[in-house]
């Protein structure tokens, strides 16, 4: 069944590197905004009003108390946003009849994290002016956007992807009681040093060093830093094996990244993407992993350059959770990088698995 499954996204994920436009997403979300009034950043700045921007699936389910118990959080990239999950590959596989999170049975909650989507962000005006925000501060407004916007006290799931991932162990050493399980994929649980930061780093320092940013104010997009900070966010989201396969000739793969960073720049803000990229600079959920005390089922793919496995961080970490788990799956011809975290059909078990151990 597994083989079968992987085989399936192996080709869903092929037509969709293939295609020329972005596949239609097989479900539409409810929108919804959350405004936090007087929100404090962890800097000691902050903002009159902080608009949280989100998209629901599903219906909310009451148990006799009065609380929902059927909520499911899902957290999305850096540079993301609520849509970012909707893609098919992610979204046909996870939400239909009978499936993990089938939206029959679960109410699916995605927002637009602090600087992304339509949510409030530096390019709203305030540019570099704008809080210098962190993943303390964005899970700490998703919690309140659940309590006072949704009603919503507690969660079934959270499950996160790449920044998503590294919120999933901020949420669950913050609010260790407020869900029953935690799906982090595609991340550490330690600062971001060495290479990662290392290409984070390089990418703001040449958004900031072009003649054109202007300090955050340019009137036009800053393009030779821009274009290089994209094109290190493709180096690194990248994988080998598809790549090489993918684009065999020089003429090929030359096509495929001035098309990608052509539609890229289409939708890229200097100042967010300084914003966004820099949120993970003070992110160490390494200290107080041992508060984790749900199940958590951690998913790593062996190709991911963002997260490496020959440094055997996760391995060694996930000792320090009770009832979490680590896979790290090898690479295959299904597996996409470090968006194998979007490829739902390979880990589609493992989150079965954790459903069914964490029931009440």
């Amino acid at each position: 069944m597994l083989k079968s499954l992987i085989a399936a996204a192996a080709f869903g994920a092929a037509m969709c590197a293939l295609a020329q436009t972005p596949p239609k997403p097989a479900y539409e979300g409810a929108p919804g905004d959350y405004i936090a009034h007087d929100f404090h950043f962890g800097t000691g700045e902050s903002l009159p009003e902080l608009k949280l921007h989100y998209l629901t699936l599903g219906t909310p389910h009451r148990n006799a108390a009065g609380h929902v118990d059927n909520a499911v959080l899902l957290l999305h990239g850096t540079g993301g946003d609520a849509h970012t999950l909707f893609n098919p590959i992610f979204s046909t596989v996870l939400f239909g009849k009978g499936q993990p999170l089938d939206i029959t049975h679960y109410f699916l909650i995605f927002p637009d994290d602090i600087g992304h989507g339509v949510s409030s962000k530096p390019s709203d005006g305030l540019h570099m002016r704008f809080p210098k925000y962190d993943y303390d501060d964005m899970v700490r407004s998703q919690h309140q956007m659940l309590l006072e916007g949704l009603h919503v006290d507690h969660l079934r799931l959270i499950l996160g992807t790449s920044m998503g991932c590294m919120q999933s162990f901020v949420w669950g050493e913050t609010y260790p009681s407020f869900m029953d399980a935690l799906m982090p994929l595609a991340c550490q649980a330690v600062p971001l040093a060495g290479r990662n930061r290392e290409w984070r780093y390089m990418a703001i320092q040449a958004l900031k060093s072009d003649p054109n940013f202007q300090g955050g104010e340019y009137k036009s997009e800053p393009l030779q830093g821009v274009t290089f900070a994209n094109d290190l966010l493709l180096l690194a989201g990248g994988a080998p094996l598809q790549l090489q396969k993918n684009y065999p000739t020089r003429a090929q793969v030359e096509k495929y990244v001035d098309e990608s960073i052509a539609n890229n720049l289409a939708h890229t803000d200097a100042n967010n993407m300084i914003y966004y990229i820099d949120a993970s600079r003070n992110y160490d959920p390494s200290k107080n992993l041992a508060k984790i005390t749900v199940p958590l089922m951690w998913i790593n793919s062996a190709d991911d350059f963002i997260n490496p496995p020959e440094l055997g961080i996760a391995q060694k970490l996930v000792t320090r959770m009770p009832k979490a788990k680590f896979i790290l799956v090898p690479i295959s011809d299904a597996t996409r990088g470090h968006g194998t975290h979007t490829v739902a059909a390979i880990w589609k078990v493992y989150l079965a698995q954790l459903l069914a151990e964490s029931t009440r």
